[in-house]
């Protein structure tokens, strides 16, 4: 049966092998008729070629070799044989064609080129761009390109120039395309570049003084009064700022990366000190260089010396924004919180010997700050509440920091802040405050069970060109909390990544009107007098420079009631201390660790 099923097996394989190659071969010849078909269709279908488009025919032929031209445009010295079909498509030129004027029926116009923005490649570009449907802008000649755009009223380029812009915005960058938006009316450039600026100016600026020159008056005024400005540590920060930016105006060939330079302005500086009949002055600028060059005689002052001794220096006992040279940078000090300038005794010594601010505004501040302070601590729960949030933004503290990592991290800004020591807690996602009291610090501490305040915060992500990526704000929030109460003012979008930029706007007590501001004037009385704004009027006779031993220099209570105050020389801090004031220090909180009115050298504890 074996062999037999072996014999009847091998006819049926070879009856389905037959069967199975008819089945193949008459696929094949289907195949075969159906791709002859096809074949058949493809020869017969007609062939589509790539060749020079239009475009590239007409930018070719018509612009590139200025063929079967109508009209010749001469601008900055040079000629372009165009044809006004295409220039037509500028508002500016089809006025030009179509209009009365008597360019209308001629083959030649010069165009006087007034914007020195405006350059031949930018010209080149422009008028190519007409021919084609593509320009190409790069961030070095976008800013002579919109102005070319905007010269021609050609909308389409400069939306693409706005566009690259804002992608390219970086600390080289933003403050030429602030300016140029706000002069050719690019606002939304305008915008993306002030909020640049608003969170970089405390992080990037003190660190290339070059650009900070850049900056100018009208620029440093907005962004000085913005209250979404990223002050990083405290408002003396910004003063440093200020007062280095007023030196890099005043001195626009002084380059602080120059080290051979430095060494030229220390000798001037040294000259000019020693014809100076101010000893105290001499005796300034010598110990600030001895401390600074670690006591060698002759070592080259760093760039932040320079600058101090410059104002320490001067001859005029009035303040300098009293002076003609001064006049200029008086509004960006208006618009300062000078207020907070005199919670920390290190900053009050610096501040009064630079001499840079009238002391009128200090004595003011002084006075309304001691008002401030005798009413928190003999009336319950007084405190700004439900201020209207333009009031509040003016009149707000305003001290940031930078989360590099994430984590648990607490800090608090030093300084006397009327009795409430406010610690800021980052915790994973939640950004919370306490207000911080323990017994040992309760002289320095408010007693009131409750205190009132007002804040917000604001919290930053930014790119590698720092660029503000997501912003998370909270609502300006009314607070009374009891002693050592800690509340959550922030839970974290996950959009936030770390490094984070930390702004806080806080108010402790209720504003008061600063009126005296606008008092200092320009009047020949003033710019004229050789003796200190405050003096005139007062008696001549009295004497202007106090003792050694005088009671700021003793640390004691001060209270600068008469209109009229001595102007008081105070001991300079070395260059070592004022690092050591702008920086931050770590600790930890212990059974030791100081409030915030506690003379810290460092604008934020790290707890």
């Amino acid at each position: 049966m074996g062999q037999l099923v072996v014999k009847l097996v091998e006819p049926v394989n070879n009856v389905a092998d037959i069967l199975g190659g008819r089945r193949k071969r008459k696929r094949s010849i289907d195949s075969l008729q159906t791709n002859g078909e096809q074949i058949n269709n493809e020869t017969q279908s007609p062939k589509k070629k790539k060749l020079l488009t239009t475009t590239q025919y007409i930018y070719q032929a018509l612009f590139k070799e200025q063929k079967n031209s109508d009209i010749a445009i001469m601008a900055l010295g040079k000629v372009w044989n165009l044809h006004k079909v295409y220039l037509s498509q500028s508002p500016y030129f089809y006025s030009m064609f179509n209009g009365s004027w008597k360019e209308s029926c001629q083959d030649f116009v010069h165009i006087k080129i007034l914007d020195d923005r405006i350059t031949l490649d930018a010209l080149d570009a422009v008028f190519g761009s007409m021919y084609s449907d593509e320009i190409e802008i790069d961030a070095k000649g976008v800013i002579s390109v919109l102005a070319t755009a905007t010269l021609f009223h050609l909308d389409g380029i400069i939306e693409k120039c706005a566009e690259v812009m804002i992608e390219s915005i970086n600390a080289e960058t933003a403050i030429s395309y602030y300016e140029s938006a706000c002069q050719y009316g690019c606002q939304n450039v305008k915008k993306s570049a002030f909020v640049w600026l608003e969170t970089n100016l405390l992080c990037i600026y003190t660190k290339y003084p070059n650009l900070l020159r850049e900056i100018s008056i009208d620029l440093m005024t907005a962004l000085i009064a913005s209250p979404d400005l990223y002050v990083l540590q405290t408002e003396f920060s910004l003063y440093t700022l200020l007062r280095n930016w007023i030196y890099l105006r005043l001195h626009p060939n002084f380059d602080p990366e120059n080290p051979q330079q430095q060494q030229e302005f220390q000798m001037q500086l040294q000259q000019q000190t020693a014809q100076s009949n101010n000893s105290t002055s001499l005796s300034l600028a010598t110990s600030s260089s001895s401390s600074s060059s670690g006591g060698t005689e002759g070592a080259a002052l760093s760039p932040n010396d320079i600058v101090q001794n410059f104002f320490t220096s001067r001859r005029e006992k009035r303040s300098f924004l009293s002076t003609p040279d001064g006049q200029q940078f008086l509004k960006p000090f208006l618009a300062l919180r000078t207020q907070y300038l005199t919670n920390h005794y290190m900053d009050l010594k610096i501040v009064l010997n630079d001499n840079i601010i009238p002391k009128e505004w200090l004595h003011n501040h002084v006075l309304s700050n001691w008002n401030s302070i005798l009413k928190v601590d003999h009336l319950p729960e007084e405190g700004p509440t439900n201020l209207d949030p333009e009031e509040f933004y003016k009149s707000c503290m305003r001290c940031g920091r930078v989360l590099l990592e994430p984590g648990y991290q607490k800090w608090r800004w030093t300084g006397f802040n009327f009795g409430l020591d406010l610690i800021l807690i980052a915790d994973s996602r939640i950004l919370s405050i306490r207000r911080h009291h323990r017994n040992e610090h309760e002289r320095l501490l408010s007693l009131q069970t409750k205190r009132q305040f007002m804040i917000r915060a604001s919290v930053t992500s930014i790119n590698s060109q720092r660029q503000p990526i997501f912003t998370q704000k909270s609502d300006i929030t009314s607070l009374c909390l009891e002693k050592n109460e800690e509340i959550t003012l922030m839970v974290m979008d996950s959009k936030l990544v770390h490094p984070l930029l930390i702004s806080v706007n806080v108010l402790v007590v209720p504003p008061t009107p600063q009126t005296f501001k606008e008092n200092l004037l320009v009047c020949e009385e003033f710019t004229n007098a050789s003796v200190p704004i405050s003096e005139i009027g007062a008696n001549s006779d009295r004497s202007t420079t106090p003792t050694s031993n005088s009671v700021l220099d003793e640390g004691g209570a001060v209270c600068l009631v008469p209109p009229s105050p001595p102007n008081a020389a105070m001991p300079l801090p070395t260059s070592s201390t004022q690092h050591q004031r702008g920086a931050s220090a770590t600790s930890t909180i212990s059974s030791s660790s100081s409030n915030s009115s506690a003379s810290s050298y460092s604008s934020t504890d790290f707890l």
